[in-house]
């Protein structure tokens, strides 16, 4: 855990304050060695130096970062409920990422670093 993310996450309002903690542990489970940090003011999860997955809040949204701009558009079927940009991919405030696209999201993500 990192005192930076912990101050972030701290500072968001409900209910993304819980919906983000949720898909932090999941991040944890799924990334068990990735190291935490803030990357671009915002909290990340780091695999040998690399920016794998990374999250944010804002008023109306919460989002997902892949910390790259071809893993959301790889797994565009599985997104189509979701609002997505190459780099962002937008969640409700309320309702965290499902484990098994977080899964996914982070598989892409690690294959591109050559690290499946």
């Amino acid at each position: 855990m990192s005192i930076a993310v912990d101050d972030y996450l701290n500072e968001a309002p409900e209910p993304q304050k819980s919906t983000l903690n949720e898909l932090r542990q999941t991040l944890c489970e799924i990334l068990p060695d990735a190291v935490e940090a803030l990357s671009y003011g915002v909290p990340a999860f780091k695999v040998e130096g690399k920016a794998v997955a990374g999250y944010a809040y804002f008023k109306n949204h919460c989002s997902y970062f892949p910390h790259s701009g071809s893993v959301l558009p790889e797994l565009a079927v599985e997104l189509q409920s979701y609002d997505w940009s190459k780099g962002t991919l937008k969640f409700p405030i309320d309702e965290s990422l499902p484990r098994l696209l977080v899964a996914h999201l982070v598989e892409v993500r690690l294959a591109q670093l050559g690290r499946t």
